[in-house]
């Protein structure tokens, strides 16, 4: 009976409005939430009643019904917050979490470090990275995100890099004198090293030019902190030669001396090389780069050198590549680790488990990780959350219709209703 069918009809019709309402619903109440991607029900009529058979045509329909509810995956606005663990993802991609359940993703950045180190969504997944090596260089080796040691050893002076001018104008030659070696030197100047236990040592540089472009250096420390010298003289641990060319640049540099043998139970005959840059015959280079020998005072440019005292951590910081450094009290700073991103080819069809987390699904296909900004995944903003995309002026126009077609499906029924109550009176 036709009138009995736009019954059911009705009932298809409220049950997908319903439905659609539901997910209008999750919209608005997700209107707040972090990395949340606003989802869209679409609708698709029920098989039709052909009047001709297989001839076509002359078709009655027999309702609707949800085909799918898919998210609409549009760039959140990224706002800048103050927590240094907090991060956004501008573009393609997902973070990646593991858990009891197993490995997940999210857009949802909020991230802290619990307390047993390791960086963890508010849910207390763990977030996966590709970890630094001792060297700060990062590996293509995925695992949990973890908070350095809070003490970095201490790292002994292996290279004193000095960039300086030698005053061409010098004529008075002199020979050097350890004992009175101010007064026996043409320039001097200080610079710091550290031994194998961070401790710090004042190296006093003494320059004296023996001949025409030729200067000899030698460096000197407190005899109270060298094994085997005498407390009140000054100690000699390291010498050498250095030679320029005709128009000043360096030629040559020779270290003749290296006796570091520093006291309290620090490595001895410690090996530090005096580098005084780009040298042309040692080095093979251009001379360029470094020290000079000009007809100007004689003067310390820049100065470097590679040890460190131990230390404790001062800060940690993520960079837009989503490379996480540690800032130690010492000044040192070494990346621990990089935000590792899956990018999915089909994401619309991951699904949900909550807390903000999707899982893979057979027809997202498999996650393929990689850095942030490369192969087409998003870049990471620091100190930034992506919003919920949910727009909701948007949602209350989609929610008036809804219920307009909820309303006009129940017409339906009551329609129905009326019609069969007069089809009963036809007995009488």
């Amino acid at each position: 009976m036709g009138v009995l069918s736009s019954l059911y009809t009705g009932v298809s019709g409220l049950a997908s409005q319903g439905e659609a309402l539901g997910v209008i619903g999750d919209n608005i109440a997700n209107a707040n939430t972090t990395g949340f991607k606003a989802s869209r029900a679409e609708f698709q009529d029920i098989v039709a009643k052909s009047l001709k058979g297989i001839l076509g045509g002359n078709q009655i329909g027999r309702g609707v019904k949800i085909g799918a509810v898919n998210p609409i995956l549009v760039q959140g606005n990224v706002d800048s917050t103050e927590k240094v663990t907090d991060l956004a993802i501008a573009g393609d991609g997902y973070y990646t979490l593991r858990g009891s359940d197993g490995e997940s993703f999210t857009r949802d950045g909020s991230f802290k470090f619990d307390k047993e180190g390791y960086l963890v969504t508010n849910d207390y997944q763990r977030v996966q990275g590709f970890q630094a090596d001792d060297k700060g260089i990062i590996q293509n080796r995925v695992a949990d995100i973890k908070f350095p040691r809070a003490l970095v050893p201490a790292k002994p002076t292996k290279e004193i890099r000095l960039d300086l001018n030698l005053d061409s104008r010098v004529q008075n030659l002199k020979v050097f004198d350890p004992k009175n070696p101010y007064d026996s030197s043409h320039y001097s100047t200080g610079i710091e090293m550290y031994d194998s236990q961070g401790n710090k040592h004042l190296v006093n540089m003494f320059f004296v030019k023996s001949a025409d472009r030729t200067w000899n250096y030698y460096g000197l420390v407190d005899g109270k902190e060298v094994t085997g010298a005498k407390e009140d003289e000054m100690a000699q641990v390291t010498a050498g030669t250095v030679t320029f060319t005709v128009d000043g640049k360096l030629d040559t540099e020779v270290q003749t001396l290296s006796a570091f043998n520093f006291k309290g139970g620090s490595l001895q005959n410690q090996q530090v090389k005096i580098d005084f840059g780009d040298s042309l015959t040692t080095d093979k280079g251009l001379g360029i780069d470094g020290s000079k020998q000009y007809g100007k005072e004689s003067d310390l440019i820049s100065w470097r050198q590679d040890g460190a005292a131990a230390g404790t951590i001062n800060n940690l910081s993520f960079n837009d590549e989503g490379v996480l450094t540690a800032l130690y009290s010492n000044g040192e700073t070494q990346d621990i680790a990089q935000i590792a991103l899956a990018k999915f080819e089909n994401p619309e069809a991951m699904f949900k488990v909550g807390n903000n987390r999707l899982k893979e699904a057979r027809d997202s296909g498999a996650p393929a990780l990689g850095a942030p900004g490369r192969a087409g995944r998003g870049k990471i903003f620091a100190k930034s959350l992506e919003r919920s995309t949910v727009d909701l002026a948007l949602e209350f126009v989609n929610l008036i219709q809804n219920q307009r077609g909820f309303q006009a499906n129940a017409k339906t029924i009551t329609t129905t209703d009326e019609l069969l109550g007069e089809v009963i009176q036809l007995k009488r």
